[in-house]
């Protein structure tokens, strides 16, 4: 007896010293999601009804709603394009329109059938607002002004394989060379086109749900990126055409509408804020996730790729 007990003891010892090392190390090396829960109301940034794209699609099988929540680039990035967003969204042009195709660890693609698969042999029947804007492929870039992020002890500011730095820039991630562009981080928005020079209107968008790929970039504009409801996008079956268009029509998604979130009802639109990459906070959270030294971990990577510090959005409480 006296055995058991002494083996019992010295357990309890063990798990009662490992838990204690395991919370000093917690506190001293907080998680990503610990620092950003610990961030005050002042890191966070409110972002305007007018910048968010609410896409209401058809409910599910179960009927339950399905709302994605898209947040528009700020200035400078792709503004000719969001423009024609902005005007295609004031007039209602998406409703009725669907989701057409889903390609795995790739995208997910909208708009009317024809346009977005020219090879469908299907033409678009849905004519496009008057005043779209063509926008030239040199806006794919957009000047470096220099006012990007400086994310302290972190290796989130570092070379990559696709530009010769990228950092944060008013909230978003950036490439930075001849020039600096958004990137196509997973959960990021693009304007479908055919081949060059045909840049898109913003007519037919997409967003990546998989593997970031970055060889997109600077041929094809980004517009922004899903903050809300990825999963009603990402967990759709797979296309069996190709690249994952739907063959058979009534696989197709329908979207009941699109509307710029300043032109939903009084109270309706959704709140969102998010990180100030500017801020203390941001690059504590940035170094964690490239040197992860919370109690899970056990060799810190010591770098991160871009896509791989997602800048946190949280939704508040409308005023």
């Amino acid at each position: 007896m006296r055995k058991i007990s002494a083996v019992v003891s010295l357990f309890a010892l063990l798990s009662s010293t490992s838990i204690s090392a395991q919370e000093t190390a917690t506190s001293e090396y907080p998680s990503p999601n610990a620092i950003v829960d610990a961030a005050p109301t002042s890191d966070w940034v409110k972002i305007a009804p007018s910048d968010l794209l609410v896409m209401d699609l058809a409910a599910d099988a179960e009927g339950n709603a399905r709302r994605v929540v898209i947040q528009l680039m700020p200035e400078p990035f792709s503004q000719g394009w969001i423009r024609n967003i902005r005007k295609l969204a004031a007039a209602h042009w998406w409703d009725g329109t669907s989701i057409n195709r889903v390609q795995d660890n790739y995208v997910v693609q909208w708009g009317d059938p024809g346009y977005d698969n020219p090879e469908s042999g299907e033409t678009g029947q849905k004519a496009l607002p008057e005043g779209l804007e063509t926008v030239p492929e040199s806006d794919y870039v957009a000047e470096d002004n220099g006012k990007r992020a400086v994310v302290l002890d972190s290796a989130a500011s570092e070379k990559d394989a696709y530009s010769i730095i990228t950092s944060f820039e008013g909230g978003w991630q950036i490439a930075y060379g001849q020039g600096k562009w958004p990137v196509h981080c997973y959960g990021a928005v693009g304007v479908g086109r055919n081949y060059s020079p045909d840049t898109g209107s913003g007519a037919e968008l997409y967003t990546v749900i998989g593997h970031a790929p970055r060889h997109l970039d600077r041929n094809i504009a980004v517009i922004g990126r899903v903050i809300e409801g990825i999963e009603h996008l990402s967990s759709l079956p797979r296309g069996k055409g190709q690249l994952g268009f739907y063959e058979d029509a009534s696989k197709r998604v329908p979207i009941r509408s699109i509307r710029l979130g300043d032109a939903l009802a009084e109270g309706a639109s959704p709140a969102f804020e998010y990180l100030d990459t500017e801020s203390s906070s941001f690059a504590k959270y940035a170094d964690a996730r490239a040197n992860r030294l919370d109690p899970f971990f056990i060799v810190p990577a010591g770098g991160a790729d871009i896509c791989n510090i997602p800048v946190p959005v949280r939704r508040v409480s409308g005023e």
